[in-house]
């Protein structure tokens, strides 16, 4: 509805009185979109029916003199009838009336307009609404039936703008989700996850009705047949029509089924049970992530379905013992080495976010069999590094930047073609950094505008080994081109500016690939091999800084952080806090799976304000959010230069804390490559985290210290990273909540 309560609408008409149109005429009327709703239908009764439903306000058996003096025209009629009943209404359809459908066959529509028009109005806004009911006809007519549904438009280039406008705000009004798509797409998606179902049912069950023992065949068939089959109870005329005017598309889901059945018939016949798993495997993972894309919880939905608000409060003191989850970086680089090794990689301790769980996805989607995640346990059957199969779409890593950029190292040495996608919040960070030395390398590299994501990467490009010198120290960019230089021919050698994390070069040497390590250079050599082996991940020290900076800055606090990954290009938060005063014990140092890792113990101590080294900066890159807090809480003046680099991160981390900190009272300066933060007491406030899931993290901790509550808006993406925050940050001392709204 208009702002100023107007309707959207004078006089709507709906050609077509079933279900959907009803539902849609009944939503629009309780919701006062439209003045007047005028039911057009061949048929009397369910005209009748629509009057005294209310559903209706006039009613009409003549499509031609229905759409008299009509600003919208919704045709729901079956599709096949849509050319009768456009060229009834051609000569009375008002200029300016808004025409739009319900089928669910977008190409058929559209040509049907140009048929009958003799070209695509303006004003035509082509539509699909994905909703339905156990039940049909206008007496079911609903008008929550398009509530958290999603409806599809489709606009061809001469739609105006304005009208697609209406028509998005008409359905959004009634509930809905709207998307826009190319007509071709959303027949092809229609085809493979709609229509090919309802053909396969009633294939099926006609199949097994013409047995000979076919009533012993239903009477003993279990819930699942059942469910799978309750969709060939549609209605048959319907769904007649819907194939013939999907044809090509319904025709092109079943070769590629039928060739995937005939694979799976085959690898029976041949025993070959590893095809089998692999197959299974994956199929169950798609199908509990498209359940959790239902449930709103799935990593491809959470960043744009869900807002969620932390309200953070004073407390503490912090306490406990805690193991917060395994490394994200070296989750990711588990995932992808395990995949390209020769035999099974065993992984536990593997973060559950979904940033991993998107590139465990990824190699999924190009043919290996993953098993898990079950409590951080993964079990992965490599391919090798020459066996990964060309995915049926583009390759979403959701949040991730190191995903990403490690993915186009890799996806560069592969004989198919591919695409790499993120989030919206990805697709705003750069990626000329991995895409400019991987052209260098001889790899084909499109990215949009700017150098930023989507990367289409062109596969059977052959790879040649080159001498890099970073420009700047990111250990995404040396992981990457060490991860292309396994495919290229000869020597890859990367030299960085400054340390940064080596856990690439640890974990490829831990699958018996050799790289030779010379102070800032790293160097491998093409046309190796991967063996499987065993990965134990250690906690993740970026999310445990979180819990180090809450237990440092509250008096009374002592934490002990367990299993901790404190490998020395990860260790600056640690010497940086020192510097400034933490009380801060390693115990237990040892190894674990080639990784160093150690038990921390953390207690209050007053924090004074320090210049922050430089050559520790490369070491913490990923830890300022929770470093700046600390600052705050320090007496004196905190200083930090040389980090350029927290300008690209998930956001501008320098100024996008800044801004918090100042929303909080906190002084603070910025500079080009960095900031200076006044130390002192502070206020609660509110804080737009921007979808960055360190700053809306490291806020609820500043919370600790507050003289009041801290509101951080747009956290959705701490599940990135840290699933379970919350529930962890209660647990110690901190008094977190979080609430969700559905966008």
């Amino acid at each position: 509805m208009a702002a100023s309560g107007a309707p959207l609408f004078q006089r709507m008409v709906v050609i077509g009185l079933g279900l959907i149109g009803g539902s849609l005429a009944r939503a629009a009327k309780a919701r006062g979109l439209v003045a007047t709703v005028v039911g057009c239908d061949e048929r009397p009764g369910p005209l009748e029916e629509g009057r005294r439903l209310g559903l209706i306000d006039e009613s009409e058996t003549d499509a031609a003199r229905a759409v008299q003096g009509a600003d919208l025209v919704v045709l729901a009629v079956p599709v096949r009838a849509n050319r009768a009943v456009l060229t009834q209404i051609r000569d009375a359809l008002p200029e300016g009336a808004v025409l739009t459908d319900v089928g669910s066959v977008k190409g058929g529509f559209v040509a049907d307009v140009r048929g009958v028009f003799g070209e695509l109005p303006a004003r035509v806004v082509p539509g699909h609404p994905i909703a339905g009911s156990e039940k049909s006809g206008v007496g079911a007519a609903d008008p929550d039936l398009f509530r958290e549904h999603k409806v599809i438009l489709t606009p061809e280039p001469e739609t105006d703008a304005g009208a697609l406008e209406k028509v998005c705000r008409l359905w959004s009004a009634c509930g809905a989700e709207v998307l826009t798509m190319s007509v071709a797409r959303h027949d092809e998606v229609l085809a493979a996850t709609s229509h090919l179902p309802h053909l396969i049912a009633f294939s099926l069950v006609d199949t097994l009705a013409g047995e000979d023992d076919s009533q012993d065949i239903f009477r003993y068939a279990a819930g699942g047949f059942r469910d799978f089959t309750r969709i060939a109870a549609s209605d048959p005329v319907m769904w007649r029509d819907i194939f013939l005017a999907n044809r090509e598309a319904v025709l092109e889901a079943l070769r590629h089924f039928r060739g995937d059945l005939d694979q799976l018939g085959a690898a029976i016949e041949a025993g070959d049970g590893q095809r089998l798993q692999q197959v299974f495997t994956r199929a169950k993972a798609a199908r509990e992530h498209f359940s959790r894309i239902l449930s709103g919880e799935a990593y491809l939905n959470t960043m744009n379905d869900q807002t969620v608000t932390y309200t953070a409060r004073p407390g503490g003191p912090v306490q406990g013992d805690i193991r917060v989850p395994g490394d994200k970086s070296m989750s990711h680089r588990a995932i992808m080495l395990g995949a390209l090794a020769e035999g099974i990689t065993d992984v536990s301790g593997f973060l559950e976010g979904e940033d991993s769980l998107a590139t465990l996805q990824a190699f999924r989607d190009m043919g290996v069999t993953i098993e898990g995640p079950d409590a951080g346990f993964v079990r992965i059957h490599g391919v090798g590094l020459n066996g990964l199969q060309p995915p049926h779409g583009s390759l979403y890593v959701g949040n991730s930047g190191t995903a990403m950029r490690l993915f186009a190292g890799l996806l560069a040495g592969q004989r198919f073609d591919s695409e790499l996608t993120g989030d919206a919040s990805l697709t705003r960070r750069p990626m000329a950094r991995v895409a400019d030395p991987l052209r260098l390398m001889g790899a084909h590299i499109d990215t949009a505008e700017g150098g930023r994501p989507p990367l289409h990467i062109a596969g059977g490009q052959p790879l040649k080994g080159i001498d890099y010198e970073l420009p700047v120290a990111s250990a995404q960019v040396k992981s990457c081109l060490l991860l292309a230089g396994l495919y290229a021919e000869g020597e890859t050698v990367v030299t960085e500016p400054a340390p940064t994390r080596d856990h690439t070069e640890r974990m490829l040497k831990g699958f018996g690939y050799p790289v030779v390590q010379d102070g800032p250079t790293a160097r491998v050599t093409g046309g190796g091999r991967l063996s499987a082996c065993s990965i134990d991940v250690p906690a993740d020290i970026s999310s445990a800084t979180f819990f180090i900076v809450a237990a440092a800055i509250t008096p009374d606090s002592d934490l002990w952080l367990r299993h901790v990954g404190v490998n020395p290009t990860r260790i600056g938060v640690v010497n940086i806090l020192r510097a400034m005063g933490a009380a801060i014990e390693l115990h237990n140092e040892r190894e674990a799976g080639g990784e160093p890792v150690a038990d921390l113990r953390v207690r209050h101590a007053p924090l004074k304000g320090i210049r922050i080294p430089e050559d520790q900066v490369p070491l913490a890159i990923d830890e300022f959010p929770a470093i700046f807090v600390a600052a705050a809480n320090a007496e004196g003046s905190t200083e930090l230069t040389g980090a350029a680099e927290l300008r690209v991160k998930e956001s501008d981390r320098i100024q996008v804390m800044a801004d918090g900190l100042d929303a909080l009272g906190v002084v603070s300066e910025v500079r080009e490559d960095g900031i200076l933060i006044q130390g002192g007491a502070y206020g609660g406030g509110r804080i737009n985290s921007h979808g960055d899931h360190r700053i809306a993290m490291a806020f609820a901790v500043a919370a600790l210290r507050a003289s009041g509550p801290v509101i951080i808006d747009d956290c959705a993406n701490v599940a990135t990273s840290f699933p379970g925050f919350v529930a962890l940050a209660n647990q110690v001392g901190l008094t977190v909540e979080s609430s969700e709204e559905t966008q």
